[in-house]
């Protein structure tokens, strides 16, 4: 199983996501996001797979981009991964935000 997780190792739920998904014998790819960060065809492939609009994968710092374009809210997140919201799990085609953990059990 190819699972990866955007994590932040200083984010109290994405530590629970990962303990989530190592408790499940699954070892994730671990992309630390912040260090490492998506580009725009990237976060545009995460949105599909999470079936979401830009805007729902922003973190309440991003607020003031809610009511602008796609474009503009992926744009602002490439360049500033903190305005991800986290922790974001893909599985082959599919992926979720993990918050609460057992959220992730959508796409095992």
């Amino acid at each position: 199983m190819a699972v990866e997780i955007w994590h932040n190792p200083r984010c109290s739920k994405s530590r629970a996501a990962l303990a989530y998904l190592e408790a499940k014998g699954i070892a994730p790819q671990v992309r630390l996001y912040l260090k490492d960060g998506p580009s725009q065809e990237e976060l545009r492939a995460m949105l599909m797979a999470l079936g979401l609009p830009a805007s729902a994968l922003l973190r309440k710092e991003g607020a003031a981009l809610k009511g602008e374009s796609e474009n503009v809210i992926v744009a602002a997140m490439a360049v500033d991964p903190a305005l991800i919201e986290r922790p974001v799990i893909r599985n082959g085609a599919r992926a979720v935000i993990g918050r609460p953990a057992e959220a992730i059990d959508a796409i095992l």
